[in-house]
C-alpha cells in the first residue's frame, strides 16, 4: 500500500533510462499537473522573499559584481525584441532575457546570504552531500514576461521545481568532490522550468541540458585560491545564462548532446565510471510535502552555510554563561572549533584564515565567528539585553551578520584580527563527518586567560537548519528582511515590497512582470570601498 501511494507521489528516473529527456517530461508535467502542499509553497515563498531582499541591497551597496552585470543588462535594452525581453531589480527598463537573469541571480547572490540545499534524504543513494544555493528564482520571474499565461501562482510552483530539480540532482551526484562549481545543478533545473514554461518539449529541453554540460561547466576554482574575487558570487548566474541561452537555442532548433547523463565523457560518467548506465537514479516529488525546499537551509544573516554550527555554538555560550559581560577581548586565550569536511576544508583553508576581500571573509570561519563576537563585547548594555532575552532567537536577531561586517573597515577591524589570532579550527574526524550533510555538526570551545571555559557541546541542527524546531524562523527572517530592504528602500516602498512578495501566489501576470520594479537607494560608496 505505502508503495503505492510513494509512486502516486513521486518519480524514479532511473539510471538505464534517458534522464535528461524525462527530465524535461517531468517538468512539462509538473507545471500542469504538480501539486506541491501548502507547506512546500509557503517555504518556498519564504525563500523568494529572501533572495529578492538580499538582491535589492546588494544593489543598493554597489557590491562590483552585480552592478557590473546590472549595467551591461542595462545598456543592451535596445537589442531585444518584445518577445525576449525582461526587467532587472530596481528598473521598468526591459532588457533581453538572458541578461536580465544574469543581473539578477548575481545580485541575489552576492551577500552568500541566501537558502542553501545540503543534498541529504533518507533512503540509499541519496546523500552525496552536494550544496547549493536558490540564486535561480530570476529565471522564472523573467520567463513571465515572455508568457502572459504566467501568474503568480504558476510561479510559485515552478519555484519549487526549480528547487526540486536542484536538490535531488544534489542528492545524487556530489560536484565538489570533482572540483566542479555546485552552480551546474541549478543551472540544469533552470533549463527545465524556463522550457517548461515557455512551451518547449521535452526533446528541446532534453538537448538544452546536453548543450549546457557539454560546453559550460565551472570548476571550483571559483571557490579556492588565495582570495576569492567576483566570480564567486557570479558563478550561478552566469551559468544561469549559459542555461538560459542553451535552452534558448535549443528551441529554436539547435541540437545539443542527446542523453547527456549516460555520456561516456560527459561530467557524470566520466568521474563515476559505469558500464553504460547513468550513476544515479533520481527520484522526484509530485505532490504533497515531501520536496527538497523542506530540507533547504535559511541563512540568519550573512555567513558561509557551514559556519552555522559554530555560530551557534557561540551564540549559545554567549547566551547561557554571559562570559562577555564579564570578560574583555584580551580575557580571550583561546576559540577553539571543531567541525566536519567539507566546512574544515572550506571556510578553514588556510588561504582563507587571513581574508583580505569581502568575498574571502564570508567564507573564512575564523573570520566570521570573531566578527560576531567582537560584536557581542562591542554591543552596549550587552549584560541588560542577554537579562531580558527569552530564548537564543534575540541574540540571532541582535548579533546578526549585515553587509557593514564584510565592509573594508570591518574585514581589517583591529579588535576582529585579535580574535582571529586566538582561533584555532579542528576536524573532527569521523564522529563529525558521518553527521554531514544531515546536519551541522559542529563545536566551539571558548577558555579565557585565567583557565574559565565555556563549551557549546555538539550543535547539529542550528537555527536556520530545517530540522531546527527551537527558533522562531519567522520572526528571525523577517527581521533579516526589513534588515536588508531597509539599505536598499524607503520604509514606506519596503512594506509595500515585503506585502507583493509574500503574496506572491496571488500576483496577476503584469503584478508579477513588475515585481522587481522599485527605486533603490543607492549609497554614495560602494561597500567595498574603503570609505564606506
Amino acid at each position: 500500500m505505502n508503495k503505492q501511494i510513494k509512486q502516486l507521489f513521486s518519480v524514479v528516473l532511473k539510471k538505464n533510462e534517458n534522464q535528461a529527456l524525462e527530465l524535461g517530461k517531468y517538468a512539462i508535467n509538473f507545471i500542469s499537473n504538480g501539486n506541491p502542499g501548502p507547506k512546500v509553497l509557503e517555504r518556498t515563498k519564504l525563500f523568494h522573499t529572501d533572495s529578492v531582499l538580499c538582491g535589492l541591497s546588494a544593489l543598493a551597496l554597489k557590491c562590483n559584481a552585480p552592478h557590473v552585470l546590472r549595467n551591461e543588462a542595462l545598456e543592451s535594452a535596445t537589442r531585444g525584441t518584445k518577445k525576449d525581453l525582461a526587467k532587472v531589480f530596481g528598473s521598468h527598463q526591459l532588457v533581453p532575457v538572458e541578461k536580465a537573469i544574469v543581473s539578477n541571480a548575481s545580485a541575489v547572490r552576492e551577500w552568500d546570504s541566501n537558502g542553501t540545499v545540503f543534498g541529504y534524504a533518507t533512503g540509499e543513494g541519496r546523500q552525496a552531500g552536494e550544496f547549493g544555493h536558490n540564486d535561480f528564482y530570476p529565471v522564472v520571474v523573467a520567463a513571465a514576461h515572455l508568457n502572459p499565461k504566467i501568474d503568480g501562482a504558476t510561479a510559485l510552483k515552478a519555484m519549487a521545481l526549480q528547487d526540486e530539480i536542484r536538490g535531488r540532482l544534489c542528492e545524487v551526484f556530489s560536484l565538489k568532490t570533482y572540483k566542479i562549481d555546485h552552480v551546474v545543478h541549478g543551472a540544469i533545473a533552470s533549463i527545465c522550468v524556463y522550457g517548461a514554461l515557455l512551451g518547449a518539449s521535452a526533446e528541446q529541453i532534453e538537448s538544452g541540458i546536453g548543450m549546457f554540460v557539454a560546453h559550460y561547466i565551472p570548476f571550483r576554482a571559483i571557490r579556492a585560491g588565495k582570495q576569492l574575487s567576483d566570480s564567486k558570487g557570479a558563478s550561478a548566474a552566469l551559468s544561469t545564462e549559459a542555461a538560459i541561452m542553451s535552452i534558448r537555442r535549443s528551441m529554436k532548433g539547435f541540437i545539443g548532446p542527446k542523453d547527456i547523463f549516460r555520456n561516456p565523457e560527459a561530467i557524470f560518467r566520466l568521474n563515476e565510471k559505469t558500464k553504460g548506465d547513468s550513476p544515479f537514479d533520481i527520484t522526484l516529488s509530485n505532490d504533497g510535502d515531501d520536496f527538497a525546499v523542506m530540507g533547504m537551509h535559511f541563512k540568519l544573516g550573512l555567513y558561509e552555510h557551514q559556519s552555522a554550527g559554530a555560530l551557534e555554538g557561540l551564540q549559545k555560550l554567549i547566551y547561557e554563561s554571559k562570559f562577555v559581560t564579564k570578560a574583555s577581548i584580551d580575557d580571550i586565550a583561546n576559540i577553539n572549533i571543531i567541525a566536519y569536511e567539507p566546512a574544515f576544508g572550506i571556510i578553514g583553508d588556510p588561504a582563507k584564515k587571513n581574508p583580505t576581500t569581502r568575498q574571502s571573509a564570508d567564507h573564512s570561519m575564523v573570520y566570521i565567528i570573531s566578527t560576531i563576537l567582537r560584536k557581542a563585547f562591542e554591543t552596549p548594555n550587552i549584560g541588560k539585553k542577554l537579562d531580558s532575552f527569552n530564548n537564543l532567537d534575540e541574540l540571532w536577531k541582535l548579533l546578526m551578520l549585515e553587509p557593514k561586517d564584510y565592509s573594508h573597515k570591518a574585514v581589517f577591524n583591529t579588535s576582529t584580527r585579535k580574535l582571529m589570532e586566538k582561533c584555532t579550527f579542528e576536524h573532527g574526524g569521523k564522529a563529525y563527518d558521518e553527521k554531514y550533510p544531515e546536519g551541522i555538526p559542529t563545536s566551539i570551545v571558548v577558555k579565557l586567560k585565567n583557565g574559565e571555559t565555556f563549551d557549546s557541546k555538539f550543535v547539529m541542527f542550528p537555527s536556520g537548519h530545517s530540522r531546527n524546531t527551537a527558533a522562531n524562523l519567522k520572526d528571525i527572517l523577517n527581521h533579516k528582511f526589513n534588515v536588508l530592504g531597509r539599505l536598499a528602500l524607503k520604509e514606506d516602498q519596503l512594506k509595500t515590497k515585503l506585502s507583493e512578495l509574500n503574496n506572491l501566489d496571488k500576483l496577476t501576470n503584469e503584478e508579477l512582470r513588475n515585481l522587481y520594479e522599485c527605486r533603490i537607494q543607492q549609497s554614495k560608496v560602494s561597500v567595498d570601498d574603503q570609505a564606506f
